[in-house]
């Protein structure tokens, strides 16, 4: 351990003496597999084990999703006239996050080892933030080391002691916050201090917390320097042309971000630069619900030694004990498995790509209004980033079972510390200038609505995305979709044409615009929040037509 961090530990009131810096990947195995890591002061936690393809089986324990109603930021100084308070950013004072974070330092103390690692969040060298996790989990530990970006230890020893970590995560997960704090309320409880620099979870072992953590504070850092942080994955085809594509959990972000035909920057969380698009990350953190090798090869082949695989069920076999059974989703429909890159064939290293040629928005629609694909004007563009309409599929977040209605805004509002606006604004700017093309691309149901209707195929919107990548989808003739004034094509190769237009393949007519009227409502009313500063051609041209 460097003397920068042990003076750091020193500052945190940390006084544990048996620190484990840095460890490698197989160090964090066998750490995993000793006695005391197999059983957790919470009860709900299962025990550590190694799957047939070299995998670490952990469990989180009754946390196995996010829980933003309990992320609280300190309002101080720093924040107080910069963070957009409400119900996504929640205030907490000083004097509450102190105590919490004393909470997490004592449990710290009390555990037998704890592990430090130390990693980048940004590829790019010139924006990326030094990043310090210290936690009781191997499982913790591990995680973070392969979502952080990794670089050989003595330079990472050389650029930490050079003023230590911009950012640092104590993660006392399986010890409870103190519910008895007024604006704190649960055992629970994630708390950003941006005057400290600091992170505390209490309450939660799902990994997930930090590595959206991180993106919040990039999400805080990123546009004070000029860059836009996204909620999106990124892939670059054979010619350079990058495609990024928005969409919340469950929407198949990750999933279609893997195509053999194109090398991989990153499946979830990136930054638009003056000068390129570069992954957040250094791994992934995919779905894991009816994973298999014929749907998702990359995915699922990356699932090796030095992966994880979080609250899954092995198959009930003799001699296959140790098979991860994808399909078993009794413990949480939130299955999941992290990777690093390094562990997908198509990747691009560094992950770092051009600006992008296609921006994709995906949504979930569960009513089954929304086409498979349509071309977005810059005015569509500017509503549907800004409207973020999606639904929360079931596992994404604790109590989700059934597919819900939402608005996010720039589809990742739960993670935007400041104005929706300022995201907006830079992407609407970025767009114009780099002529990038925007497409909506529905991968909910087709058919009709969730109950009736059926999800979309994964081939098919595969075929989309091909179509737009060969530029054909574009020269295709378009129709107007009249309530939503959406332009979709008539046809598009690979894809079935009876289901581009949705209102010719409901079982019923007048029940497709009796949906489609109602859920055009829920756009005006959720619009009504931002309309205020938006110019009127964006309500106008890119929102729906209710006179009609």
């Amino acid at each position: 351990m460097t003397q920068e961090c042990a003076d750091q530990l020193k500052s945190l009131g940390i006084s544990n003496k048996n620190i484990v810096f840095n460890p490698s990947v197989a160090e964090l195995y066998e750490y995993a597999m000793l006695p005391e890591h197999m059983s957790s002061p919470d009860p709900t936690v299962g025990s550590n084990s190694i799957t047939e393809t070299g995998a670490l089986c952990i469990s989180s324990g009754s946390k196995t999703g996010r829980v933003p109603k309990q992320k609280r930021i300190v309002e101080d100084d720093m924040t107080r006239d910069t963070i957009n308070w409400g119900d996504i950013n929640i205030p907490c004072t000083p004097e509450s996050y102190d105590a919490n974070k004393q909470r997490a330092v004592d449990f710290l103390n009390l555990r037998k080892r704890l592990f430090v690692i130390d990693g980048y969040a940004g590829w790019d060298e010139d924006f990326r933030i030094k990043t310090r996790v210290i936690s009781a989990r191997p499982y913790h530990a591990l995680f973070m080391k392969q979502m952080l970006i990794r670089n050989e230890l003595e330079t990472i020893k050389k650029d930490f002691t050079a003023g230590g970590p911009d950012f640092t995560i104590m993660n006392a997960g399986e010890f409870v916050a103190d519910a008895g704090l007024a604006d704190i309320g649960n055992k629970t409880s994630v708390s950003v201090n941006f005057t400290t620099k600091e992170l505390v979870i209490l309450g939660t072992s799902y990994a997930g917390e930090m590595k959206k953590g991180v993106f919040g504070i990039m999400h805080y850092y990123m546009p004070k320097r000029g860059a836009l942080s996204m909620h999106c994955s990124a892939n670059v085809g054979t010619d350079g042309d990058t495609t990024i594509l928005f969409g919340l959990s469950g929407t198949g972000k990750t999933t279609l971000s893997s195509d053999p035909k194109r090398l991989l920057i990153g499946d979830d969380e990136h930054v638009w630069t003056d000068t390129n698009v570069f992954n957040i990350e250094g791994g992934c953190y995919a779905k894991a619900d009816g994973l298999s090798r014929a749907r998702e090869p990359d995915i699922f082949d990356a699932v090796k030694f030095g992966a994880i695989v979080e609250n899954t069920r092995y198959r009930e076999i003799e001699g296959q004990q140790r098979i991860i059974n994808y399909d078993d989703i009794s413990l949480t429909p939130n299955t999941r498995v992290c990777y690093p890159l390094e562990h997908i064939r198509n990747v691009k290293l560094p992950a770092i790509g051009g600006h992008p040629k296609n921006i994709i928005f995906l949504t979930c629609d569960a009513f089954g209004v929304m086409p498979p694909v349509s071309k977005l004007d810059p005015e569509q563009a500017m509503y549907h980033f800004i409207s973020g309409y999606t639904s929360k599929v079931a596992g994404t977040e604790i109590g989700v079972t059934e597919p819900q209605m939402t608005f996010s805004a720039c589809f990742g509002e739960a993670f935007l510390p400041l104005h929706p606006y300022v995201y907006a604004e830079m992407l609407a700017e970025k767009c114009e200038k780099h002529k990038a093309k925007v497409w909506l691309i529905n991968t909910g149901w087709v058919r009709g609505g969730h109950g009736v209707g059926h999800r979309m195929s994964l081939t098919q919107t595969r075929a989309i995305l091909d179509s737009i990548h060969d530029e054909s989808l574009d020269m295709s003739n378009f129709n107007v979709m009249r309530r939503f004034n959406l332009k979709v094509p008539s046809e598009c190769f690979g894809v079935d044409p009876e289901i581009l237009r949705p209102i010719d393949c409901w079982p019923d007519r007048q029940s497709y615009k009796n949906a489609a009227k109602s859920l055009a409502e829920k756009f005006v009313t959720n619009f009504e929040r931002y309309e205020a500063g938006v110019p009127d051609d964006v309500i106008k041209i890119g929102g729906p037509n209710m006179n009609m």
